[in-house]
Formats: C-alpha cells, structure tokens, sequence
C-alpha cells in the first residue's frame, strides 16, 4: 500500500510551494499526497498557522515540519 500523507499549507505560501516541490519526486514513486489548505479548516489554521508547510502522515498523524528534503520525507515515510 502506497504511503499516504497531507500537505498542509495555503494558497499564495512561497514555502508551501517550495515543499510540493520537494514531494514531486516522490509522487511519482507512489506517495500519495492531499493538499490541505488550512485557511478552510480553523482547527487546521488555529493549529499550524505559524508553522506551514507541514507535512502529515494520514495513518498515524505524525508531522515532519518544513524545511524538509527529500531524503527527510523518505525517513519520515519508514
């Protein structure tokens, strides 16, 4: 089963961009990724306003904060 993650983050987020960039490769190799904007989730914006982009694994919800690089991702994934 493919690794399934969230990016959260928002529209108009240079970092945020940045980070989908990051993941690109990976996507391509089976990553599943939903990108989550947290400008229409308050929970989402109360919690992670301060810290985007962020990346979430869906199955146990553990975070990685940017900045990360690919080889990051790949540990985080394990």
């Amino acid at each position: 089963m493919p690794a399934e993650c969230q990016l959260l983050g928002t529209l108009g987020c240079h970092l945020c961009e940045q980070a989908e960039e990051v993941l690109m490769p990976l996507v391509d190799h089976g990553l599943l990724v939903e990108l989550v904007d947290i400008a229409e989730h308050p929970s989402l914006f109360d919690a992670y306003s301060l810290s985007i982009p962020v990346l979430r694994r869906v199955d146990t919800g553990a975070i990685l904060n940017w900045p990360f690089d690919t080889g990051q991702v790949v540990a985080f994934l394990r």
